[in-house]
């Protein structure tokens, strides 16, 4: 544990599992104090902030919230900020995945993938915004290699990982010079609880230049840089892919 990180604050969104929750695990262990998102996943949740609590007492608290309200964004930065009295990173780690074929994609699908892929970290940057200027803090967005190179019967997944992409580029300039944005995108990583993606799963792990899956970890630490590392570094995605952009 740091002085830079001892008592500051990360508000994680989709924090109850995969690589929300191993970025909470890493987030806290370097001494920050964790406020845990979840929406459907509040048996994790909890789990996990009493994992983390046993650890270190009164250190990590959960909120639950359905990300696709986005006019009450607001509410979950107040709620947020009330646990400790700051923000001093946001990570927009919560995401939807499934597939889309073009020839059956409709505005339900389209509005929900957008919501919680895009709207949802857009319009709680804005909410928390605030709150982290005045720490100068930053954010983190966890955005995906799919959003340069899109994953083919997943195009408006795609889309909004792209759009997310931008988003964290242009928030790096709107909210310059006191909040750094960056993004981390993902490889073959904790693959997907989709039946239909196993089929390229092997493919695209061949195609990778370590020829092997990563592991939360691997996010987690990036995650932990961009906060705790070189603080002039914003506007950047680092692809943590195993080499996987380094090919067709």
């Amino acid at each position: 544990m740091t002085e830079q990180t001892m008592n500051r604050v990360a508000l994680l969104t989709g924090a109850a599992k995969r690589i929300g929750a191993e970025t909470a695990r890493v987030l806290h262990a370097s001494g920050m104090n964790i406020i845990l998102h979840h929406n459907a996943s509040a048996d994790l949740a909890n789990a996990l902030a009493a994992e983390l609590n046993a650890v270190r007492a009164e250190s990590v608290v959960t909120i639950g919230f359905d990300l696709k309200q986005i006019e009450r964004l607001p509410e979950l930065a107040e709620k947020a900020a009330a646990a400790w009295g700051r923000i001093d990173l946001l990570v927009n780690n919560a995401s939807t995945f499934y597939p889309t074929e073009m020839d059956q994609i409709d505005l339900t699908q389209w509005h929900d993938l957008i919501a919680v892929n895009l709207q949802a970290p857009l319009f709680l940057s804005q909410a928390c915004s605030r709150f982290l200027r005045e720490k100068s803090g930053s954010i983190v967005n966890i955005v995906d290699i799919h959003g340069d190179r899109p994953l083919k019967g997943y195009p408006i997944y795609s889309i909004a990982k792209a759009g997310l992409i931008a988003m964290t580029k242009s928030l790096a300039r709107e909210l310059a010079p006191e909040i750094r944005v960056n993004g981390v995108a993902p490889g073959a990583i904790m693959w997907p609880e989709v039946e239909a993606y196993e089929a390229v799963h092997q493919e695209i792990i061949d195609r990778t230049a370590l020829k092997r899956e990563g592991h939360p970890n691997d996010i987690a630490k990036t995650v932990q840089f961009l906060c705790d590392g070189p603080d002039y570094i914003t506007g950047q995605i680092i692809a943590v892919d195993g080499g996987r952009t380094l090919s067709n």
